[in-house]
């Protein structure tokens, strides 16, 4: 029996063997980097998503694998040593995420140029890893530290968190106050200005959840 947990370990076997991540196989055959990973195998809602019929086909002519060789794969024992790195979660520079295209309308990773990372437990479905660069996050944050963010946690008052405005800032900053027409935040860093925002400047908001120190 194919079953949703067969799946996605062929996926992730398939990936090992040609020395891919599962973000590194998606993008061989032309996919979203974030096909495959695992915040995308289970819904917010805790529904079991699928992969496409298409997107394995993709990546079984992308690594010149058939069908045969995946149904050998899904049904295969997992080794004791598999996925002792941890666990896969898209990851991207904070100076780069302010670009357009690395983010939907809700705050999760979408489009090219996600890489990845392995977070050392499980994470949870629907969080993104960015890296710290520059100063604007000390001392809290340092230049090459990563932090963990979910754009589903609810933010309360006091809460670190990452915003994200329309015109393409991303800033980690304290949650002071949240009111239907604006947004305040105080900065980490005491060098750094605290800011009001309107509400409709705002794309998004996200609470840390984590960060290596």
């Amino acid at each position: 029996m194919l079953s949703h947990g067969r799946i996605w370990a062929a996926i992730d076997r398939l990936a090992s063997r040609h020395e891919l991540t599962p973000s590194g196989l998606a993008r061989r055959a032309g996919l979203d980097p974030t096909t495959f990973n695992r915040s995308k195998r289970i819904a917010a809602d805790g529904r079991r998503r699928w992969p496409s019929t298409e997107s394995i086909a993709k990546i079984l002519e992308a690594t010149g694998s058939d069908i045969d060789d995946f149904f050998t794969m899904a049904h295969e024992r997992r080794p004791r040593h598999e996925n002792r790195r941890g666990w896969p979660i898209p990851v991207i520079g904070s100076a780069q995420a302010g670009a357009g295209g690395f983010f939907d309308d809700s705050g999760f990773p979408a489009g090219q140029g996600w890489d990845q990372i392995d977070f050392p437990v499980p994470a949870g479905a629907n969080v993104f890893a960015l890296k710290v660069s520059g100063d604007s996050m000390l001392p809290l944050y340092r230049n090459g530290d990563t932090i963990i963010v979910s754009p589903d946690a609810q933010c309360r008052r006091g809460d670190r968190v990452v915003v994200k405005t329309h015109d393409g800032e991303v800033m980690a900053k304290f949650l002071r106050r949240r009111t239907a027409r604006t947004v305040d935040l105080a900065s980490l860093n005491p060098e750094h200005p605290d800011r009001t925002l309107a509400v409709d400047d705002v794309d998004w908001i996200g609470r840390i959840v984590w960060a290596s120190q």
